[in-house]
């Protein structure tokens, strides 16, 4: 393809990532936030994937298309010959992305904080590879970036192991990495030689997951601590904001979280109702809670996180020994029972939805048989080492698939997150 040079300006598009912020929440938090209050003012909400997870979802958002197509069914990847888990990584998506689609057309695209795009992948632009991305060195393209940022003392995520009890602690982290975030915005922003700037702020979620109550009650003795942070958070939406209003138009902004958040209930353990069924069983005790290893040729079914579930098909797993037409009667019988679980008398799942029908057309041996879709409040966990199926460990808050909060200058409204990143694509007249 040729690439014309052209004297029009640039239309550029400005995406601003807020992760796990609910619109619901956003409009509270708009009474006392002037930045947040003017994000939330003509947005709408858009559904998440399922499972509705950040690496996912952003995935989803950055192809343009859903898990069938892209291959990130979730946090984790399962090797089905060594049972070995790792995380996922951009290196496993099995799509372009919406900045290969515009490089191949001569556009530029600026990229900061991008879940799932680590080791950060050549592009026309730059990029800042967002969670997990564990190595600042192979977190940033084109290579040189990571030594400026390294020189600024760019943060790539905040510690949150000993957050979960620590809120100074926790909070300290989260101002660290917000101005890490406008770090790099000072860098990536101001020549204006691109045409699309993505930056993701994930400093909500990781706030939310732990102190969701703090948050949405006034009462609580941690509450005004958050709201503090949650104005340093929105002086930072503020000085984005004011580098997109400077910005020489044609311009078009687009605001978007990659899935909702509410307080949490009860996280819920599908490992352990599929062992109380018989349908799970470890040669031994787990390592840790992620130890797959210990699943044993008996076992007819197993769960990675959060609400996947696979059948031990024979042929598909070194060990499985599901055959062809057992599949059916297992598929059923988990479904059913699953649907009938409840917590203090309410139902803890919306549905349980067939990968088949869930992902037509997949054909990633990560695609799982069944996806669980929880009702609000309830947090889905697939460990290997938990006893009961209901309990609390250290978090207050959990995703969920509806409310995340989107917004568009332009006005458009999309269903689901995959279609945000062809809203990207139809703006630059992207079709092919």
């Amino acid at each position: 393809m040729s690439l014309l040079l052209s004297s029009a300006p640039r239309s550029r598009l400005v995406v601003l990532g807020l992760d796990g912020l609910p619109l619901s929440l956003a409009r509270t938090l708009g009474a006392s936030l002037p930045n947040v209050r003017r994000l939330a003012e003509n947005a709408c909400s858009v559904k998440a994937e399922l499972p509705e997870l950040s690496p996912v979802n952003w995935t989803s958002f950055y192809t343009g298309e859903g898990p069938e197509t892209h291959g990130i069914f979730g946090f984790s990847h399962m090797d089905p010959r060594t049972y070995e888990l790792r995380v996922n990584q951009g290196a496993d998506v099995t799509a372009p992305t919406v900045f290969d689609r515009l490089g191949e057309h001569g556009l530029v695209s600026r990229v900061v904080n991008l879940p799932n795009t680590y080791p950060a992948r050549p592009l026309r632009g730059m990029l800042v590879a967002g969670f997990v991305a564990p190595d600042l060195g192979r977190a940033a393209y084109p290579p040189f970036l990571a030594g400026r940022l390294a020189d600024a003392g760019y943060r790539l995520e905040a510690d949150t192991n000993r957050g979960r009890g620590d809120l100074a602690h926790l909070l300290g982290e989260l101002r660290a990495t917000l101005k890490s975030r406008l770090t790099a915005l000072d860098i990536l922003w101001p020549d204006l030689s691109w045409d699309l700037f993505v930056h993701v702020f994930t400093e909500t979620d990781r706030l939310f997951h732990f102190f969701m109550d703090a948050v949405l009650h006034a009462d609580h003795p941690d509450h005004m601590e958050c709201i503090r942070f949650l104005a340093d958070w929105d002086y930072a939406l503020g000085a984005f904001l004011a580098r997109y209003d400077a910005l020489p138009g044609p311009k078009r902004l687009l605001v978007l979280a990659d899935h909702g958040f509410t307080e949490l209930k009860t996280e819920v353990s599908l490992n352990t109702w599929l062992m109380r069924a018989d349908l799970l069983s470890l040669s031994g005790p787990p390592r840790d809670e992620w130890d797959v290893s210990k699943i044993t040729p008996e076992s007819k079914a197993f769960a990675l996180d959060p609400g996947r579930i696979y059948l031990h098909d024979r042929g598909r797993f070194e060990r499985g020994n599901v055959a062809s037409p057992e599949r059916q009667g297992l598929l059923r019988r988990i479904a059913d029972g699953l649907m009938e679980l409840e917590y203090e008398g309410t139902p803890v799942l919306r549905a349980v939805h067939r990968g088949e029908a869930l992902y037509p057309g997949a054909t990633s041996n990560q695609c799982p048989d069944l996806v669980c879709e929880a009702r609000p409040g309830f947090d889905l966990k697939a460990k290997f080492d938990r006893r009961e199926i209901f309990g609390l460990h250290g978090r207050t808050g959990t995703h969920t698939v509806d409310g995340a909060i989107f917004a568009d200058s332009h006005g458009a409204r999309p269903e689901r997150m995959r279609d945000v990143g062809r809203i990207i694509l139809q703006h630059f007249d992207i079709t092919e």
